[in-house]
């Protein structure tokens, strides 16, 4: 086995943070690019590489991160913006020119299956230019092409999982017909990670797929077979538009809008492997191609199991704030509303950290959940997070990971959980949790809600809803120390 310098830009992602693991279990050593490092701080690897703050934007940044490297995995896409096609486009020139400047050996990327004579998606039209970018580089490239992965945690999987389990009947559009060729999520990272040796006169974009070619109806009706559900009775009509769809989706899954947009509408298209071509630099795994419908028994073991490294709620929103909480007393300039309260509790600091850190999902908010619920819906119609995201973990939280319509911005445990709003409202907004114990000894519970109005919208907005906070953030309170009794009764 050789020993290459890797350097995998996109860690914090779903294919990305599954990726480190698998280079470093192979030997390889890795250092890795993260805009904020904050986000990699709990994962299971953190210890065992190079984590450099930067962007794929700024060359300075880029050019820091390649310097002594050898083989670049490049698995950035900016899909929940807006203008996700141009920052693409952009930043992948920057890296194709930083990698000839820096001597790589090996540029590997991840893209989708492009059919030829077909109109492409703008998704997938922007992730077949970034491949082409990589491929003018001088520095070999390795562009494999995927089209719908199935693994634990991916956005297409649980676009598929939800649809079929929430939806006994089903009214669909005419491109559940198309044909699909998907992957096991198993083996895209055994490709990837083989990419890392590839001679250097390979410079080419390789298809990538699993052994079946199926279509959607027929993934949704194997996805019930195998998930042990009454079979799905699914109507295809023809009215039914990507966008449309994507509204439907944005209701009925965790997946928002800005993700399912996209995803929809690549599905117009045929996605099946040209060729195989891949087999002639890197053999089929070991045990073969994994079947779909063994994928998905394994992606459902892995759920059940809670075990799911990685999620596609790992990335932020569209539209969601990025920066982190403007700090007391520093904060000035602006206008920073806040909610606060205290309780106490006979329940021991732990106990208590216990409850706060197990909040959401299908723990609940401790108050008024059908306040909770119906804001949620709210949130949903908008184009937002909702509350369908819900919880990697029952009982344990990472920074930087999704929980319902927040974002864990920092956890300090067992003493402060700060979580950052990514629901649609007109400002900034931000929830602490924290755990003390006071002068007399009794655990003490704290409590801040903190909202940044932007424009008169949002002065407006915390006007309107700070008639609610009594019943929402006091029960909020009450609930939890009384939770954290009953845990010790």
């Amino acid at each position: 086995m050789i020993r290459v310098r890797c350097v995998v830009f996109g860690a914090t992602g779903y294919i990305g943070g599954r990726l480190v693991p698998e280079l470093l279990s192979a030997g390889h050593s890795v250092r890795v690019l993260a805009r904020d490092p904050r986000k990699l701080r709990e994962v299971p690897w953190r210890d065992q590489v190079e984590v450099v703050r930067g962007d794929v934007t700024s060359e300075e940044d880029v050019r820091a991160a390649l310097d002594g490297q050898e083989v670049l995995y490049y698995l950035v896409h900016s899909l929940t913006r807006a203008d996700f096609d141009s920052v693409d486009r952009e930043a992948a020139r920057i890296v194709a020119a930083e990698a000839d400047r820096a001597g790589l050996s090996r540029l590997v990327y991840l893209g989708g299956i492009t059919p030829d004579g077909q109109a492409l998606s703008r998704h997938l039209a922007s992730r077949a230019e970034v491949g082409e970018i990589l491929l003018g580089a001088r520095t070999p490239a390795a562009v494999l092409r995927a089209a719908v992965i199935i693994g634990s945690g991916s956005a297409s999987f649980e676009m598929l999982r939800y649809l079929t389990e929430r939806l006994p009947v089903m009214v669909t559009p005419r491109w559940v017909r198309n044909r699909i060729q998907p992957i096991a999520v198993r083996d895209v990272l055994y490709y990837l990670v083989r990419a890392a040796e590839l001679p250097r006169d390979v410079d080419d974009a390789f298809d990538i797929g699993g052994p079946d070619v199926l279509t959607y109806l027929r993934m949704m009706r194997d996805y019930a077979s195998v998930a042990a559900l009454p079979q799905r009775v699914i109507v295809p009509v023809p009215v039914l538009t990507p966008w449309l769809s994507a509204q439907w989706v944005n209701l009925v899954t965790p997946v928002p809008r800005s993700i399912a947009v996209p995803l929809m509408e690549s599905l117009v298209n045929d996605v099946v492997c040209a060729d195989h071509r891949i087999a002639e630099h890197i053999p089929d795994p070991p045990d073969g191609l994994t079947p779909y419908r063994r994928a998905v028994a394994l992606a459902l073991n892995k759920i059940r199991d809670l075990d799911i490294p990685t999620r596609w709620s790992d990335a932020n929103l569209a539209g969601a704030p990025s920066d982190p909480l403007p700090t007391d007393p520093d904060w000035s300039g602006g206008t920073l509303y806040s909610d606060v309260r205290e309780g106490e509790t006979s329940a021991d600091p732990a106990t208590l950290w216990a409850v706060l850190e197990a909040i959401g999902g299908e723990n609940g908010w401790y108050s008024f959940p059908l306040a909770w619920s119906l804001r949620g819906w709210i949130d949903r119609l908008a184009g937002g997070a909702g509350l369908r995201r819900g919880r990697r973990d029952p009982h344990r939280l990472r920074e930087g990971e999704a929980l319902d319509w927040w974002r864990v911005e920092h956890l300090d445990r067992p003493n402060l959980l700060r979580l950052r709003a990514e629901m649609k409202v007109p400002g900034r907004a931000w929830l602490e949790l924290s755990v003390a114990t006071g002068p007399d000894g009794r655990t003490r519970y704290h409590q801040r809600a903190l909202f940044e109005p932007h424009g008169l919208a949002g002065h407006l907005y915390w006007k309107a809803i700070s008639p609610f906070h009594a019943v929402i953030f006091g029960g909020m309170v009450r609930n939890i120390t009384g939770a954290a009794e009953r845990a010790v009764s």
